[in-house]
């Protein structure tokens, strides 16, 4: 069953999710975690905001510290190039 779909019934704040996914069933159960985890720590930090509010702040963050590892990645690939560089040039001299 490798790179076929797989369904994950997970609850999340509460409701009963099926998330489908081709990833293996323990990401599957780790995302779902972590999405409730989020959202109970988002619920804890505001009185009364309803369930779609929340999962949209909890998107917010996702994407958030998403793009910030992509620009962490990408300074990371830049320190490799140059660090290639000197190391052709050190061994060419």
């Amino acid at each position: 069953m490798s790179g076929g779909k797989k369904r994950y019934k997970a609850t999340i704040a509460g409701k009963s999710y099926t998330i489908v996914g081709s990833r293996p069933t323990e990401h599957l159960q780790l995302v779902a975690e972590t999405v409730d985890e989020q959202i109970n720590q988002i619920k804890g930090l505001t009185d009364n905001l309803e369930l779609d509010k929340m999962a949209v702040l909890t998107a917010v963050n996702a994407v958030s510290d998403q793009l910030e590892m992509q620009i962490e990645m990408e300074k990371m690939r830049q320190k490799i190039t140059e660090l290639e560089t000197k190391l052709a040039k050190f061994e060419e001299g």
